[in-house]
C-alpha cells in the first residue's frame, strides 16, 4: 500500500484490504475518523413518506435521515411505535411505522427538535 505519482494521486483502493479512507489513509475496515463519529453523514433534514408498494397494499410510514447512531435509532424507533400505538420496525437507517402517521410523527420529531420534511407523494 503505497502512494505513488504525484501529490495529486491517493490510494483509494487495496487489493491487500479493500476500501481506503479517504481522510485517515487506513483500511475501512480499520478507520478511526470515521467510527468515532457516530452519526452517519446526511443533510441533517428527517424525511418521513409513506409506502404501499410491495406490502400487500398495506401502508408503511417510513422515517429515514436520523442523525443518530444505530443504538439512537432502535430506541427512538422504540418511543415512535409506541406515540403512535403500532408496531414497526428499523431496516438499516431507516424507522418503518405500521399504518399512516405521518401528521403524528412530523409533530412528535419537531417537538423533539428535529427538522422534519414530507417526503414522496
Amino acid at each position: 500500500m503505497k502512494k505513488s505519482g504525484s501529490d495529486n494521486s491517493r490510494l483509494v483502493y487495496s487489493s491487500e484490504s479493500g476500501r481506503i479512507c479517504p481522510d485517515c489513509s487506513r483500511p475501512v475496515a480499520g478507520c478511526s475518523c470515521r467510527k468515532g463519529n457516530g452519526a452517519p453523514a446526511g443533510d441533517g433534514i428527517v424525511r418521513i413518506r409513506r409506502e404501499t408498494k410491495g406490502r400487500g397494499g398495506k401502508t408503511v410510514t417510513v422515517v429515514t435521515g436520523i442523525p443518530l447512531g444505530e443504538a439512537g435509532i432502535r430506541a427512538l424507533a422504540g418511543e415512535l411505535k409506541r406515540r403512535c400505538g403500532s408496531g414497526g420496525t428499523v431496516t438499516g437507517e431507516a424507522v418503518e411505522i405500521q399504518g399512516d402517521h405521518r401528521e403524528l410523527l412530523i409533530a412528535e420529531l419537531t417537538r423533539r427538535g428535529y427538522k422534519v420534511k414530507l417526503a414522496g407523494g
